[in-house]
C-alpha cells in the first residue's frame, strides 16, 4: 500500500474522530464527523452547501430527540473538517519492495480461502469451485474467532487485587470476551511472562489458580462488565485498547492451553456457570447488546447438544452473517447446530427439527429391540436397554453414549451398524427456537402458538426489545403504551400484548419472564427449569436495545434492565406446570413490590419516551400516566395469581 500511495501521488489525511466525538459528547459515534471530513476532501459539491444539507438532515432526524443531540451533531459537522491532518508521503516509499501476498496461512482453509476474501470485499472474485463440498449452504462453526476486529476504543483491564471472583462480568458480557479460568499446577507454570494469577476461591477449587482473561481484539468496549462489577474497588476498569494488546498472547494461552473446568462448581450458580466455555462468541452484535448475553449463557449450559432454529431479525444477523459464524464448538468438536428460517415460520421450523430428531431416536429404539434379538454382546444389550429407559435424561444419555459407541464400532450385527450411523442422536438434543418480539408477538405468533399447543419438548427464547429492531424500529404488539416508534410516531396508544399470560392459559406450557440485569439467578434458574420441563417452554427476555435510546448509553444496558424491574416497568415470573402436580401454585412472581415513584424517571431515561414529550407534549403526560397505570394493572394481576391457592 505504501508503494502504491507513493507512485500514484495519493493525498493522505488522518483524523482522530474518536477523540473529537468524545470531546463533543457523542461517545464513540463518529459517522457525522467522518461524513463532514469526506465532503471537505472529496469536493463532490461545494463544502458550504454540504454543511447546510447535513445540518438540515440533522434537524430532521434528531429534532425530536432534543436540542442537545442536534447541537452535538452540528458540532460534529463543524469539527469534521477542522480535524483533518495531511500526512506527506515520504519520497523513499517509491523505492519499497513490491506487493506482498497478505494471505494468512495460520488459519483454517475455509477462513483463508472464503472468509478472508469476503471480509476483504473480494467475495465477488471467488470462483464457484471455492464452494465445492458446501453445496448445501453449510458453513463451519467458530469463524468469528479469526476476525480480531479491534474495534473498541477502550477495553476492560482486570485488577486482580480487587477481584472477589464472582464471575458477573463474564456472565453479562455480550460478546463472550471476558472469561474466568481455573489453572492447575502445570497450566499455571506455563503462563506467559508477567501473567498475574490468584488463588481460586470456592469449595472444590483448592489448589487451583484463578484468572479473568479478556480478549481485547474481540471486545466492543461497551463497559457493562465494569458497571456490574460488585467489588468495592472495581476489579474491571476500562483502559485504551493499545494498552491492553499484550493480553492477546495471554488470551491465546488461556483459551488454547488451559482447560475449561466446568465440572468443579454447579452450573446452577452464576459463578459456576461461567467456568463453562461459551459456544457463542465474538458476534457482530452492537456494543452493549441486551440480547446476546441471554444466548451466550444458553450455549454454556446446553451448547454441546443444541439445535437452534433462528427467526430472521437481529439474532439471525449477528448469529450468522456470511462468512461469520459466532456459534462454535468445544474441544471435542461439539457445539450448537444453527440455521435461520424465514421470519414467519421459525417456530414451525424448530418444531420440524424436533420431530425429525424424535423419529431418528425412535428408530434407535426399534434397532435396540432388534439387536436384543440378533446381537451377541450382553453388555451392549444392557446398555441399550438403559438408554431406552433414560433417553430423555440428557446427562444419562451422555454417559451411556460414551460406553455404547465403542461397543457398536466393533460389533458386526446389522442392527449395531445401523445404530452407529445414528450415533449423534443417542444424546438427547436441546432444541431451541430463537427470535425477537416482532416474530413472537406479531408475524410468527400463529406458528409459536401452534408449537406451544403441540405439547412437544421444545424451548423458545423471545428476545423482547419491544420494537422491530433489525428493520429500523417499527412498532410491534410488544411495544408499550407511550413508546415512540415507526408507525407510532405520536406514541403507542394501546397496551402491550401479554404474551406470557396467553401462553400460560394452556396450563401445560412452561413460561418465564426474565431480565438478566435485574436478577441474574432468576434467569439461570428459568433456563434449567425450561430445559428440564418435558414439554414446550417459552422464556421472554427483556432486552435493552439501541432503538430505545438509553440516555445512560448501552454500557449501562444491564443496569437499565434492573431499573425496568425496580420501577415496575417489567415484571419477573416463572410458571412451571410441574408444581401443580405437587399441589403447589405453578406461578411464582419473582419481582419484588415495585417502586412506582421511579416509573416516570425510568421513562425519561430513554429517548423513545422523551421524544414524545418533545414532539407531542399535549399527549405525553396522558400517555405516560396510561403506561404507568398499565404496569400497575399487570403487576397486580400477576400478584393475584401468585397469591392464589393451588
Amino acid at each position: 500500500m505504501k508503494l502504491y500511495m507513493a507512485k500514484n501521488d495519493i493525498k493522505f489525511y488522518i483524523i482522530n474522530a474518536t477523540k473529537i466525538a468524545a470531546e463533543i459528547g457523542l461517545g464513540t459515534r463518529t459517522n457525522t464527523i467522518m461524513q463532514s471530513a469526506f465532503f471537505k476532501l472529496a469536493n463532490v459539491m461545494p463544502y458550504e452547501d454540504a454543511v447546510r444539507e447535513m445540518k438540515s438532515a440533522i434537524k430532521k432526524s434528531y429534532g425530536s430527540k432534543g436540542d442537545d443531540i442536534v447541537n452535538m451533531n452540528n458540532a460534529a459537522v463543524d469539527r469534521g473538517a477542522g480535524g483533518l491532518v495531511e500526512i506527506v508521503i515520504p519520497e523513499e516509499w517509491k523505492s519499497l519492495a513490491g506487493k506482498q501476498d497478505g494471505t494468512r496461512t495460520d488459519v483454517p482453509e475455509f477462513v483463508q480461502k472464503i472468509a478472508d476474501p469476503i471480509n476483504n470485499l473480494d467475495g465477488d472474485l471467488l470462483p464457484v469451485s471455492a464452494f465445492l463440498g458446501r453445496e448445501d449452504g453449510t458453513f463451519p462453526p467458530g469463524t468469528t474467532a479469526y476476525e480480531k476486529r479491534g474495534i473498541a476504543v477502550n477495553v476492560p483491564e482486570w485488577i486482580p487485587d480487587n477481584c472477589i471472583q464472582c464471575n458477573q462480568g463474564a456472565y453479562v458480557c455480550p460478546h463472550a470476551v471476558i472469561r474466568p479460568f481455573l489453572l492447575n499446577e502445570k497450566e499455571a507454570a506455563g503462563v506467559p511472562q508477567g501473567t498475574v494469577l490468584k488463588d481460586a476461591i470456592g469449595k472444590g477449587l483448592e489448589g487451583l489458580k484463578f484468572k479473568i482473561q479478556i480478549s481485547p481484539l474481540d471486545c466492543t468496549g461497551c463497559g457493562n462488565c465494569v458497571q456490574v462489577c460488585p467489588s468495592k474497588e472495581k476489579a474491571l476498569v476500562l483502559k485504551p485498547l493499545g494498552s491492553q494488546l499484550g493480553e492477546s498472547t495471554r488470551w491465546d494461552y488461556m483459551h488454547g492451553s488451559v482447560t475449561y473446568k466446568n465440572d468443579l462448581m454447579a452450573d446452577t450458580t452464576v459463578k459456576g456457570s461461567q467456568f463453562a466455555q461459551p459456544l457463542f462468541e465474538f458476534s457482530g452484535a452492537c456494543a452493549g447488546c441486551g440480547e446476546t448475553p441471554y444466548i451466550k449463557l444458553i450455549t454454556q449450559l446446553f451448547g454441546d447438544r443444541m439445535m437452534v432454529a433462528n427467526a430472521t431479525g437481529c439474532s439471525s444477523i449477528y448469529g450468522g452473517s456470511a462468512p461469520s459464524t459466532p456459534y462454535c464448538v468445544n474441544k471435542d468438536g461439539y457445539g450448537p447446530a444453527w440455521a435461520n428460517s424465514l421470519f414467519e415460520d421459525n417456530a414451525e421450523y424448530g418444531y420440524g427439527m424436533h420431530l425429525g430428531v424424535e423419529q431418528m431416536r425412535k428408530r434407535i429404539g426399534d434397532l435396540a429391540v432388534k439387536y436384543d434379538e440378533e446381537g451377541k454382546s450382553s453388555e451392549l444389550k444392557e446398555l441399550l436397554g438403559q438408554w431406552k429407559e433414560n433417553k430423555d435424561n440428557a446427562d444419562m444419555t451422555k454417559e451411556l453414549t460414551a460406553k455404547i459407541v465403542p461397543l457398536l464400532e466393533k460389533d458386526d450385527a446389522v442392527s449395531a451398524k445401523d445404530i452407529l450411523l445414528l450415533k449423534q442422536y443417542l444424546v438427547k438434543k436441546s432444541i431451541w427456537i430463537f427470535g425477537g418480539d416482532g416474530w413472537a408477538y406479531d408475524i410468527g405468533y400463529g406458528g409459536l402458538d401452534h408449537v406451544a399447543a403441540s405439547g412437544e419438548d421444545v424451548n423458545v427464547l423471545v428476545l423482547d426489545t419491544e420494537v422491530y429492531s433489525n428493520t429500523g424500529g417499527q412498532s410491534s404488539k410488544a411495544t408499550p403504551t407511550a413508546a415512540v416508534a415507526k408507525f407510532a410516531a405520536s406514541g403507542k396508544k394501546i397496551r402491550k400484548k401479554d404474551l406470557g399470560m396467553m401462553l400460560m392459559s394452556y396450563g401445560y406450557v412452561y413460561v418465564a419472564q426474565v431480565a438478566m440485569g435485574a436478577n441474574q439467578s432468576q434467569y439461570l434458574k428459568a433456563l434449567h427449569e425450561a430445559e428440564a420441563y418435558p414439554g414446550p417452554s417459552v422464556i421472554i427476555a427483556y432486552s435493552p436495545c439501541i432503538n430505545h435510546g438509553l440516555r445512560a448509553g448501552m454500557g449501562k444496558s444491564q443496569l437499565e434492565s434492573k431499573h425496568a424491574v425496580e420501577s415496575g416497568y417489567w415484571q419477573l415470573f416463572r410458571y412451571n406446570p410441574l408444581l401443580e402436580a405437587e399441589g403447589k401454585n405453578p406461578f411464582i412472581l419473582d419481582s419484588k413490590e415495585p417502586d412506582y415513584g421511579k416509573f416516570q424517571d425510568f421513562l425519561m431515561g430513554e429517548v423513545r419516551y422523551t421524544s414524545l414529550k418533545k414532539e407531542f407534549p399535549e399527549n405525553a403526560d396522558e400517555l405516560f400516566k396510561a403506561a404507568e397505570d398499565n404496569a400497575r394493572w399487570r403487576y397486580l394481576r400477576y400478584k393475584k395469581i401468585a397469591e392464589a391457592e393451588a
